[in-house]
Order: structure tokens, then sequence, then C-alpha cells
């Protein structure tokens, strides 16, 4: 690809050379690209950004001071989670994705195999017992990504076109999946009671014979253990459908695998597992199943498995049925079209699973519990404030309600900032019947000073 000379890192910028490009596709302006794009969401003005710059050097300049704009977790206390938590990330997580051998954003081709092809079957081995499965991918995007992939995976399993999906999910995450599975894939909500847990009567009145799967989250969007596991997969199964199970694996060292209650397709985010949260973008998604073909065989993503080599006594590591993917000869005909994955995620989490070990993830999964529930009952001793106000056991994340404080979560979220301190997502707008509720998060990082400490700043700010 041609670029101006002057501006070597803004490809093609050339009028002359953007004039020659349109007109190999038929087109005579760049709004051209644009006009399946409804008028009414479009910009009508110019992007408020400053002139082209002489040299890179002053666009990164540019740019440093942006970004130190930003505040972090470094300098202030965070009680933030919803899909992108706060956890510790052992130094051998950074020190083992930093290097050569592994340092790419695609998902493991052979320009220079050293050992990509087997740290994608360690880590999918061990992330295949964590969960109870036997055979786990390579990352997809995130964990709403392969969501929609196991949505779609269940209407193909079983040639049904609806997925019935709880009210109380991450309401990006389903809007991701609704834009991801139509017009294949009907989505149908279902109730859920006062504790945030689906409500068995509304879901046996529509789960039917259209009924492809049942996705539910343990821990749910709010954190609440969904208790009735067994029996939503017991459900699904006995009307022909698959239980689809979505789960935060840092949980799963005190929490019982999916496959322990009835689970066909699980899946969820990495980013727990030894991987920074990256302003929201060290996001990787997985999937897991048993190893069946029929279900082996839906899989749109990279498998990596092991096989014996033409040598007596050595294996080879490499791709499984890689036929049915989007990179393999297919591609238009493909099950999805995968694009490009994270696979250096899927090792960092393989180095932090192998780091661990089962005692280890035991271990944190306990610290996060004791400390959850240590600042559950120092919340509820400030006047107004009720935490885990849904109720029920949780691992890590719990719903603060303010109501009674009289005063909103914007306003006591903007107070604690001016403390140094962020604390959880607000609630309010995106379900309005919980009120002025938060969903806080406390993991292995937070010590009782922490925790003391956002109680303190609470009962101030509250009053």
């Amino acid at each position: 690809m041609r670029g101006f000379p002057n501006h070597p890192y803004i490809p093609d910028s050339d009028p002359k050379i953007q004039k020659e490009m349109l007109k190999k596709i038929g087109m005579t302006s760049l709004d051209q690209l644009h006009h399946d794009i409804p008028n009414s969401i479009k910009m009508h003005k110019e992007l408020n950004i400053p002139e082209a710059f002489d040299s890179e050097y002053a666009l990164q300049r540019h740019v440093e001071g942006l970004l130190n704009k930003n505040t972090t977790c470094k300098e202030n206390l965070n009680f933030l989670g919803a899909g992108c938590w706060q956890h510790y990330v052992p130094a051998l997580c950074d020190d083992i994705n930093s290097r050569g051998e592994f340092l790419t954003g695609y998902g493991g081709e052979p320009y220079n195999e050293l050992g990509r092809f087997q740290s994608l079957f360690e880590y999918a081995s061990m992330m295949a017992e964590l969960v109870g499965m036997d055979v786990v991918n390579v990352p997809t995007m995130d964990w709403a990504q392969a969501a929609a992939t196991t949505a779609r995976m269940a209407q193909r399993y079983t040639g049904r076109p609806e997925v019935i999906v709880p009210e109380l999910l991450d309401p990006d995450k389903l809007n991701i999946m609704y834009n991801y599975c139509e017009p294949d894939v009907t989505f149908v909500q279902v109730k859920c009671d006062k504790q945030g847990l689906i409500d068995l009567k509304d879901l046996a009145a529509k789960i039917t014979d259209k009924t492809a799967g049942v996705y539910f989250e343990n821990p749910g969007y709010l954190g609440q253990l969904e208790v009735n596991a067994q029996k939503i997969s017991d459900m699904a199964h006995k009307a022909g459908a698959l239980s689809l199970v979505g789960v935060d694996p840092i949980t799963l060292g005190v929490v019982a695998p999916p496959s322990d209650y009835g689970a066909d397709i699980v899946c969820g985010d990495l980013q727990p597992l030894g991987i920074h949260m990256n302003y929201g973008g060290g996001q990787a998604g997985f999937m897991a199943t048993r190893d069946e073909e029929r279900f082996v065989m839906e899989f749109p993503s990279r498998l990596f498995g092991i096989a014996p080599t033409s040598k007596a006594g050595e294996y080879g590591f490499g791709d499984v049925a890689y036929d049915r993917t989007s990179f393999g000869h297919l591609r238009e005909k493909a099950k999805e079209y995968v694009g490009t994955q994270t696979a250096l995620w899927g090792i960092t989490a393989g180095v932090y699973l192998a780091t661990m070990g089962p005692r280890g993830m035991e271990e944190v999964g306990q610290t996060m519990m004791q400390n959850a529930q240590y600042a559950v009952r120092k919340l509820n001793e400030i006047h107004g404030v009720k935490a885990n106000s849904l109720g029920g056991a949780f691992v890590k994340e719990f719903v603060v309600d303010f109501t009674a404080t009289k005063k909103t979560v914007a306003k006591i979220n903007k107070a604690l900032l001016a403390k140094h301190i962020f604390g959880g997502k607000d609630l309010s707008k995106i379900f309005p019947t919980l009120g002025q509720s938060a969903l806080y998060c406390v993991t292995e990082i937070h010590t009782c000073e922490d925790i003391d400490r956002l109680a303190a700043a609470l009962a101030e700010v509250t009053r």
C-alpha cells in the first residue's frame, strides 16, 4: 500500500491516491462508502482533531499528552468490575507474554514456530480442566463474542432458532449478541426474581420446541451465584435444548465447574487470569465443550491438538479440523468468520493457571470471598446503605443500594473520585427497578485497610 511521503504513518491520504482507489471500486467520494448508514446517526460536522503533524515524534508527544490525562488504578483505589476486573497479575505472566516467541497479536501462525502451538495446547488443556470440559478454543475477542458464538453453536447444533437469556444480563453484551446472531438466532428474555436468579416458572413457560439453548451466567452479571443451575440445565435438556453457561474462570477455585451442573457449552473471559485491564482492552473470550464430534465441528475458531509425528516418541501440535474455520479453504462458507484471535492472552492465561495450580486457584477464590464478605459487613454499617441488597451467595461482586441515602450513584461516585476512589458501576439507568444501586467488586488485591477506607469515604459522602 502506497503512502503519502510526508506522512508515512498515514497510508493513502494523498488525494490523488484516494481518487484512484475510489475510481477502481466505482465511486467518486468517501461518503459513498457509508451510504448504508442512516443519516440520523451520521456526524454532520468535522471531527475536532488537530492538523496533521510534521513527524511521528510530534504525533507521539501529542498522544502521550492525551494519555497522561487518564486516571488509573495505580493512583486510585478501584472497586469497579462488571466485566473487566482488577486482579493480581504475577510478574511471570508479563515476562512470558512479552517474549519474542509469543509477542504477536495474531492467532499463532508459524511465521516462527518457537512453542506457540504447544503453549496454546497447554493453555487449552488447563482451561478445560478448570471448567470441567474437554475442548477449548484459541481465544476469541472477548466474552461478548464468545457468548454470541455459543448461541450460534447451539442454533447450528439443534437446528432451532431461539436462545433464552436472563433479563439481568450486561446490556452491552446482549446488544453484541443481538448484532452478531441476527437473523439466525432470536433471543427470548426470561424474568429474574428479587435475588437476581432466573425465575424457573417463567423459564418453563418460555422453553419451547424452538429453543436451541438456555444461556445463563454463574456468577451472574450482578454477582449472584445461580443456585438453580442444575434445574435450569435439566429443564433445557428435557426440552431438547442445550445448557449454555457463562463463567468468570477465576471463581472456579471455589465454585463448582459448569460441567457439574449439566452445561453443554461453556464460555467466558480470560481477563481475570493474569491479564491486566488495559483500559478494557485485556479481554479474551473462550468456549469449551465435551470432546464430541458434533460439538467440536461447530467451533468456528481454532483448536490445537497433539499428535504423534513420523519420528517415534516425538509429538507435534497443530490445528484440529482446520477446514471448518474461516482461516481454512472454506472462507465464506465457514461456520462463522473468526478473524484475528487473541492468542497471546491464551498463552498468558496458561502461564497464570500453571503458576497458580489447583491450590492457588482455591486460595484466590477464598480470599476474594472473605474480602467481599468483609466489605458487605462494613458497608452495611453505614446509615442508608444496603450492601448485597439482592441477598444470596456471591464471590466477588455484589449490588449496593444507596436509595435510602436520597443521593444518586452518580453524585456518590463523583464524590468518591475526589477522594481517589473508583466507586461501583452505576446500575440506575440500565436496571432502574434496582433504584440508586451500584455494582461493587472486591477481589484478592483489596486489603482490610482498602475496604475500611471505602467505608469511611462512603459514610462521609452519603450523609
